[in-house]
């Protein structure tokens, strides 16, 4: 398992795509489940958090578009499109609600390969980002604790969660339910109190925040750049 790059799952109605894919990325030392249909993998990533997520469009019952708008505000992972070369709208339209890359069929093994790399280093990248200093403040995820004005300020796994997910989004507004959805928590109140005790750790003047705004009517957003 050390060895092993990232774990893929693989959609596709098709059993000899789904087949041969899965040899390929199995031979390049990738992690590989498959599900023949979106219902399948719906349940599949509600049990497994994969690397990335290659994913056929066209499919009997739910398509890959409509897995994607149901799935992708609760996922943080990368999807690769497989398209029809007749499909340009849906590749559109599949690039507009989530999707990372595409891939028309057929493709050769080795440019699947090459985009699944491009898209894992750019991913790993942005997960290295867990430690940021702004302002004289220092928000340290590995160690769980903030640092400002010569204090320690130490923050739970929840308050993490959240910092951890701005961080790497900086600038981008999060609504109440998104946030509930990231800690598992559906009560707007509690998220706002959560949001409260992290200003205190991270603003100079909490009742004033200049980082970690409110957009009124749509959600928090962090200011660090």
């Amino acid at each position: 398992m050390d060895n092993l790059i990232a774990h893929i799952l693989v959609v596709d109605d098709d059993d000899g795509i789904r087949s041969l894919v899965k040899k390929y990325l199995s031979e390049n030392n990738f992690l590989v489940s498959t599900a023949e249909s979106a219902e399948n993998a719906s349940k599949k990533i509600k049990l497994i958090k994969f690397d990335l997520i290659i994913l056929d469009i066209m499919m009997p019952g739910k398509s890959g578009l409509e897995f994607i708008k149901e799935n992708k505000r609760y996922l943080d992972t990368p999807i690769i499109l497989l398209t029809a070369k007749g499909e340009p709208s849906e590749r559109i339209e599949g690039l507009e609600i989530g999707a990372d890359d595409y891939l028309p069929k057929p493709f050769e093994p080795k440019e699947l390969i090459l985009r699944i790399q491009n898209i894992l280093s750019k991913t790993k990248k942005i997960d290295q980002k867990r430690m940021i200093k702004f302002n004289d403040i220092v928000i340290d995820l590995n160690k769980l604790i903030i640092l400002k004005n010569n204090k320690e300020y130490k923050i739970n796994n929840t308050e993490k969660i959240i910092l951890e997910k701005m961080i790497n989004n900086p600038g981008k507004t999060f609504a109440r339910e998104d946030i509930g959805v990231l800690i598992k928590l559906d009560k707007e109140r509690s998220i706002d109190v959560i949001i409260t005790r992290l200003r205190k750790k991270i603003e100079v003047d909490p009742k004033n925040p200049k980082f970690l705004q409110t957009i009124r009517g749509a959600g928090y957003v962090l200011w660090i750049e």
